[in-house]
């Protein structure tokens, strides 16, 4: 038997990268609408028709501009895809739960299992990821977002969620290499665990057990209502 798998990875991003790729059309259909109303009445019409067409090259050059966003969501989509794969090898015992919402923050994969409770963040970055001064960079660069931070405010998230519900415990913040880009397959920034895609179950089970069976059956309820 495998672990037991609740919820669909990749969700919340493939939302927010659909909202993104049609908010620009709104703002046309809305100069649209108005151009509409302004010929219905037989006023302002050439001032509408100009305001339309200045609408049409902001939202073009909005979408365009935008593309590359809406690209990088599907691509984190896929990447939480591809994790949620390979967790769904761990053994049976543990729990896999994808797009868990705690504390108003979507957490790629949350795992419960013997060896604790583990907010799993997933990056589907291209360049090699490699740890300096305590930071992780990409392709000799720090990204955007901090992810570091990032891990560590949804394990945060998972924990104050599950002790509001009844369960007091650690979660362990990790960050996971889709690609596999990470030079080293294990490494620990701070308190979080940054790991290959590739090796991340052998080092879930390889963790000392510390919640008892019918502990886990007790959290794995709890965390079903986080859905």
């Amino acid at each position: 038997m495998s672990a037991a798998i609740h919820g669909n990875p990749g969700e919340w991003a493939k939302v927010k990268g659909t909202v993104a790729s049609m908010w620009p059309l709104f703002v046309c259909f809305a100069a649209l609408g108005a151009l509409g109303a302004a010929a219905a009445i037989g006023r302002h019409v050439v001032w509408f028709s100009v305001a339309f067409l200045a609408a049409v090259g902001v939202t073009a050059f909005l979408w365009r501009k935008g593309l590359r966003r809406v690209e990088s969501y599907f691509k984190g989509a896929r990447g939480e895809e591809r994790v949620a794969g390979i967790l769904a090898t761990l053994p049976d015992g543990w729990n896999v739960f994808h797009d868990l919402v705690a504390q108003g923050l979507h957490v790629d994969h949350v795992v419960a299992g013997p060896a604790g409770v583990f907010a799993v963040e997933t990056k589907n970055w291209r360049g090699r990821v490699t740890v300096e001064d305590g930071e992780v960079l990409v392709g000799g660069v720090l990204p955007d977002r901090a992810p570091v931070v990032q891990a560590m405010r949804e394990a945060d998230a998972v924990k104050a969620a599950l002790k509001k519900m009844g369960w007091e415990g650690d979660v362990t913040p990790v960050l996971c290499m889709a690609s596999d880009t990470c030079s080293a397959p294990e490494a620990e920034v701070r308190r979080v665990a940054l790991l290959n895609s590739s090796a991340v179950v052998k080092w879930l089970v390889g963790k000392p057990a510390v919640i008892p069976p019918n502990e886990l059956a007790r959290l794995s309820q709890l965390m079903e209502t986080c859905l």
